[in-house]
């Protein structure tokens, strides 16, 4: 990718509990079109995503935007642990103030694993939202999610491991352990599912999932696909696992180019 291309900038956005650090990845030439919006997973930050933003918006010729929700990466610190309701709760009340100052009247949105469950509640409560994009999301509470969470939270707790998160969210990375594992693994949470919203959302989504995830299996996608309220199509990634974009970059972003060609009159609008 030709770098020079692309132009970033960091942005601080005021959300309800403190700041939050986005940044925004723009081709040139691409004025005027409806930005990307990237949404990230249960261990995620902006930092995370690596040179996927980028390559992602030179390949589509649209703005990339990624932001550390609240707790995670170099936004602000949260001190409680998410509630149940934290993934409806993105929609409803972060959300909408990161769209108001990041002048979003037109946008898609790309979620990774919880980040697209978030994604799809988005969309369910936002008609501005044009397309949504999911890799790896969840859709309800799944055996094989739960048992991959459990083996995560044993590997964390070795000597050492929880450097690795540090080097993402700095003093925050204990937080953003127990957000995940302690949420995901609780009985408060064992009902959730996407079953009240899915219907709502009218815009095109693309489910895009390995077939070898090790927190979520085909059902996930298969169930995005059979319930949206819109037009909504399927990738499966052979040998996939939960990261498609870091193990397959070139192979998602040719299925993210397509499904946006696809419905080009549904995003461009």
């Amino acid at each position: 990718m030709d770098n020079t291309r692309i132009q970033t900038d960091t942005i601080g956005i005021t959300v309800p509990g403190g700041q939050v650090h986005a940044k925004r990845w723009t081709p040139q030439h691409s004025a005027g079109t409806p930005p990307l919006v990237l949404l990230h997973d249960s261990l995620g930050s902006v930092d995370l995503w690596r040179t996927f933003p980028g390559e992602l918006a030179h390949a589509i010729s649209r703005p990339v935007i990624a932001y550390d929700r609240l707790g995670f990466g170099k936004s602000d610190s949260r001190q409680a642990l998410h509630s149940p309701e934290f993934i409806s709760e993105e929609a409803i009340t972060y959300f909408p103030a990161i769209k108001q100052q990041l002048n979003l009247d037109r946008y898609a949105l790309l979620g990774h694993s919880v980040g697209g469950a978030m994604a799809i509640n988005i969309a369910a409560t936002d008609a501005d939202c044009q397309a949504v994009i999911t890799i790896a999301a969840q859709a309800f509470v799944e055996p094989l999610t739960l048992d991959g969470i459990r083996q995560a939270k044993a590997a964390f707790a070795q000597p050492g491991q929880l450097e690795r998160l540090q080097k993402w969210h700095g003093d925050k990375a204990q937080w953003v352990l127990h957000a995940w594992t302690g949420t995901w693994l609780s009985d408060a949470f064992a009902g959730w599912n996407l079953d009240s919203v899915i219907h709502q959302v009218r815009c095109p989504i693309l489910a895009i999932h390995g077939d070898s995830d090790e927190y979520g299996s085909l059902a996930f996608p298969e169930y995005i696909t059979r319930h949206a309220g819109g037009p909504a199509s399927m990738v499966i990634i052979e040998k996939g696992r939960h990261t498609p974009h870091r193990e397959e970059p070139a192979t998602v972003i040719a299925a993210i180019q397509d499904f946006l060609i696809r419905h080009k009159d549904k995003t461009h609008v």
